[in-house]
């Protein structure tokens, strides 16, 4: 098998090229014939340079020159995207490739198209550019900073030194929505939303995708069970999504590069670095799911839309009375997710409602979906055959992955009306919580004499969560304090950072490792040191005993911090001291949801927090909902 793709005449795999990519088009090129381009405005700027030159004048002092240089790569970057884009499209056109024939040398039409294409690319680019495309080569530094938003964060910085507190704003919500864990900037958001007297849906993303635009909007309408509306705004994100698609797979398109291979005179050799090109563009078209289900700057995706669409629909088209599409939409989300008992209780509870006179055999999954997936499966067998042939190991991604609540409550999504639903026999799927390895338990011993229980998990509305009191003695708490007094550095474990987390407070810090190390040092009492250690693991033993844990506790860190309010800087504060956050995972205030991924630290299954003194005001310790805002429980600490 391996030996039939990968030998001339031409591979199986160039073939697939051949079909008509993509199978949904973009939008046509408005105003103009088939294959004609506009003219450019003039040579572009390399977005790169004009990045560097911003951050420059901004570390400057010259904010203006900053937001210019700026906001210019920004653009740079979308018109070399946009050029990329239609001159794929518009060499495509003007050089179809035809299927070779059969017989000695029958496939030399073929390759001279190909290579006539990837000239017509080349031409196209260099003359749209303004110059030669390598110009425009980027570092991998440069292109993760666009990916992850960053002149964004420039941008609202200056913007705000500037005074322009409207597109201060948008610059940081743009940077945001790529960036949730960012609680800098989630900070400055909310200061800007109070100056400005807004809310957070007037806020603009300079970035945002057409089509999760849609689809955003859709799930409101369908939480407020709007659901005509919400069809409308599905089947539109349906429309954008493969748009989005068949412009992310243009763009994995270009000319061939053979200068790795010794070709000349050798033809097996030019075979091998067409298919091995060739190979790169169909991995990077196959790829595009997971682009476009990947937040901005992140490597890993989060729950593909696509299935979502119909996971939504199926149940909205059934509201609305549409059994027949509300059955298309069950089992084009069965296409994938074919082991989904909830759904396939749907589609046969939908069956049930169909007229006497149509065959429930004959509704098959909807078009899109089906045409999307056979693709994808068919990308996927010839990506693993060609793997083989040329060497090198391919395991497939799970492209349709599904995360947490998600997945074990919601296959007919959130926002439901359960009870209506139960009537009319329609499954709404286990409400069970996400699968966790360990079993949750709490209620063990304390371990140690006179520490008083106060409150357990569900006094404190919540899961795995005990409050306790006096686990420290007096005397304890006060040589805490003076060995704080002696290792304290202003900044410690945020890059000596003053006031890493608000403004209004100095903060400062220190490590077990610190304290001993000035032990044996001489600058701080030895035994004081070593009530720092003592005090920590007697913290992690109460926690391994009281919510009897079957495997060993470890640390992964530990620090001893104080924060002062700085004075003059107390009254009308809004801020937090810390601002909400969760340890293993990146809390997403905007989607209610807490990514497990880098760079939280998702190996920490429990955090301590242990209060040392009462001569304060304040002191609440919240407990918030995934939206970092609806307060569930407190604890108020000060006397």
């Amino acid at each position: 098998m391996r030996e039939r793709i990968w030998a001339p005449p031409p591979p199986p795999l160039l073939l697939l090229l051949l079909l008509p990519l993509p199978l949904w088009g973009g939008p046509p090129d408005s105003g103009r014939g088939r294959g004609e381009l506009e003219p450019e405005r003039g040579p572009l700027q390399p977005f790169d340079l004009l990045y560097a030159s911003g951050v420059a004048a901004y570390y400057s002092g010259d904010y203006e020159q900053a937001v210019r240089d700026l906001e210019a790569a920004l653009s740079s970057h979308r018109r070399l995207r946009e050029i990329r884009t239609r001159c794929t499209r518009h060499c495509a056109a003007r050089r179809p490739l035809a299927p070779p024939g059969t017989g000695p040398g029958a496939e030399l039409p073929f390759f001279r198209a190909l290579l006539e294409r990837a000239r017509c690319y080349r031409s196209c680019e260099t003359q749209r550019l303004g110059g030669p495309a390598s110009r425009h080569r980027v570092s991998e530094d440069v292109r993760s900073d666009f990916q992850r938003r960053v002149p964004y964060n420039y941008l609202q910085r200056a913007y705000i030194k500037l005074n322009q507190l409207d597109k201060a704003m948008e610059a940081a919500h743009t940077f945001f929505m790529a960036n949730p864990e960012h609680m800098e900037m989630q900070q400055n958001i909310e200061n800007y939303r109070m100056m400005a007297g807004v809310e957070a849906f007037q806020m603009t993303d300079r970035e945002a995708k057409a089509h999760l635009e849609s689809y955003s909007a859709a799930v409101k309408h369908y939480e407020a069970d709007d659901f005509e509306v919400a069809i409308k705004y599905f089947e539109q994100a349906l429309r954008e999504y493969f748009n989005e698609d068949a412009e992310c797979r243009t763009l994995c398109e270009g000319p061939q590069r053979f200068e790795e291979y010794e070709y000349l005179g050798y033809k097996a050799g030019l075979y091998e670095a067409i298919a091995d090109h060739y190979m790169q563009v169909l991995v990077c078209q196959h790829e595009c799911v997971r682009e476009l289900a990947t937040r901005p700057g992140r490597l890993s995706p989060i729950e593909n839309f696509l299935p979502l669409h119909y996971d939504y629909l199926q149940f909205a088209y059934y509201r609305v009375g549409e059994y027949v599409k509300a059955l298309e939409c069950a089992k084009a989300y069965l296409l994938f997710h074919p082991d989904d008992e909830d759904v396939l209780d749907n589609v046969d509870y939908y069956e049930s409602l169909l007229d006497d006179d149509l065959d429930p055999e004959s509704i098959e999954a909807r078009e899109d979906s089906a045409m999307f997936v056979k693709r994808h499966k068919l990308e996927s067998e010839l990506i693993k055959s060609a793997a083989e042939g040329l060497g090198f190991s391919y395991t497939e991604p799970n492209y349709w992955i599904r995360y947490g609540g998600r997945q074990d409550e919601n296959r007919v999504p959130s926002g439901v009306n359960v009870e209506g639903a139960e009537v009319h026999g329609l499954s709404m799927g286990k409400k069970s919580s996400p699968k966790i390895e360990r079993d949750l338990r709490e209620g063990g011993p304390l371990l140690y004499e006179n520490i008083t229980f106060v409150y357990n998990s569900e006094q404190l509305n919540g899961t795995q969560r005990v409050l306790l009191d006096n686990v420290l003695s007096e005397e304890q708490c006060r040589e805490l304090h003076s060995v704080a007094s002696g290792i304290m550095l202003v900044g410690d474990g945020y890059r000596g950072k003053t006031s890493p987390h608000t403004p209004n407070e100095k903060f400062e810090g220190a490590t077990v490792l610190k304290a001993l190390k000035f032990g044996y040092e001489g600058r701080v009492p030895l035994k004081s040191a070593r009530l720092f250690y003592d005090i920590s693991e007697k913290a992690r033993k109460i926690v391994e005993s009281y919510f009897m844990l079957n495997s060993t506790l470890y640390f992964s860190y530990t620090h001893m911090v104080c924060r002062t309010a700085l004075s003059g800087q107390q009254d009308r504060r809004n801020d937090l001291s810390h601002p909400i956050h969760a340890d293993n995972c990146l809390l997403d205030p905007e989607a209610n949801e807490c990514w497990k991924e880098p760079p939280a630290y998702t190996f920490r299954d429990y955090s301590a927090l242990l209060y040392m003194n009462d001569d304060f005001e304040g002191g609440e310790f919240i407990f918030t909902e995934m939206d970092a805002k609806t307060v569930t429980n407190f604890v108020h600490f000060s006397q």
